[in-house]
């Protein structure tokens, strides 16, 4: 019997929520792990703790500490699992800049949208029940929501930091559309700046959760570039006018020593006890295809919690191929 199939005396008799037997029963969930706890709230005041628990050699660190100092994007490349999209979360712990702002990019993403949204058709159901109430129409900034990148552009003494992540997904048109937005650090909202003088000055609200800020004359412009962290799977190359304005940085994949590192700091030093088995199928598995740093964590913590790994295809299924069909 390989090693990694040893049999766990240690495995609890309620692991297993659900039997399949059709049987109902009442279940206590047992505590999820750490990188899938939702009881606290992320907010600006306690953003998520996964940033305290980051790895990162000072070479790398020293890329992101240049791109800090220039104002320059970071684009961050990588094999899955190697941190990417942590990144910025762990620059917004360490420096106290509060809740990162995240644009995850897909096909349909547009530069326009996620600097805001404009709501003409509430605006006009709103204003006409208004006057047929006889009140007074809603403010045209209730309105106007700004998207995370326009939030991030917003002035305020300590920058934002935004994660847009996975740009690669994105039409092959859109890293050009964002290099006027981050050369020029500044944006107009046309519906605001067509506003009289006497309505210069607006009130919308903004992508972090219960925030507004005032637009002058319809336009937003930041007074600290805002932290930009751009993650990429090296699906497909960017236009050279678009990365001679970024500082890249390729994050590699973590050796042993690294991801016992990374298990530590996620789950405790007494997390490495008896996970030789698990390390061993998990660097062997990830030479013919690749697999996340996190199904790691997601097998060491499942066998910490005392479940056997050695039934049929569990293991299989927590440390299945990223690169084949799941």
């Amino acid at each position: 019997m390989h090693p990694e199939h040893a049999p766990n005396t240690a495995e609890p008799a309620d692991w297993r929520l659900f039997r399949g037997d059709g049987e109902r029963r009442t279940v206590t969930m047992p505590p999820p792990p750490p990188w899938r706890s939702f009881t606290a709230p992320r907010t600006r005041a306690a953003p998520d703790d996964e940033g305290s628990r980051y790895l990162i050699t000072p070479a790398h660190a020293d890329v992101v500490n240049a791109a800090l100092h220039l104002r320059r994007p970071l684009l961050v490349t990588g094999t899955p699992g190697t941190g990417k999209s942590s990144l910025a979360r762990a620059v917004a712990h360490e420096l106290g800049l509060g809740e990162v702002l995240h644009w995850p990019v897909n096909s349909r993403s547009t530069v326009e949208e996620a600097l805001y949204r404009y709501d003409a058709i509430g605006r006009l159901r709103e204003s006409s029940l208004s006057r047929d109430r006889s009140e007074e129409e809603p403010a045209i900034g209730t309105f106007v929501r700004l998207g995370p990148l326009g939030t991030a552009l917003t002035p305020r003494a300590r920058p934002h930091v935004l994660l847009v992540d996975e740009l690669d997904k994105g039409d092959v048109d859109l890293p050009n559309d964002l290099l006027t937005v981050f050369e020029e650090g500044e944006f107009e909202i046309p519906e605001l700046a067509r506003l009289p003088e006497e309505q210069s000055e607006v009130e919308v609200r903004t992508a972090h959760r219960g925030e507004h800020t005032t637009v002058e004359r319809g336009r937003v412009r930041c007074t600290e570039f805002p932290v930009v962290v751009i993650t990429s799977n090296g699906e497909r190359d960017f236009p050279p006018a678009f990365l001679r304005r970024c500082v890249p940085l390729e994050l590699p994949t973590p050796d042993e020593g690294m991801l016992r590192a990374i298990v530590t700091a996620h789950l405790g030093e007494e997390a490495l006890t008896e996970i030789d088995d698990i390390v061993d199928a998990f660097l062997r598995r990830r030479a013919p295809g690749e697999l996340a740093t996190d199904q790691l964590l997601n097998a060491v913590f499942l066998r910490t919690g005392g479940v056997d790994l050695s039934a049929d295809g569990l293991l299989d299924a927590v440390l299945h191929q990223l690169g084949g069909t799941v």
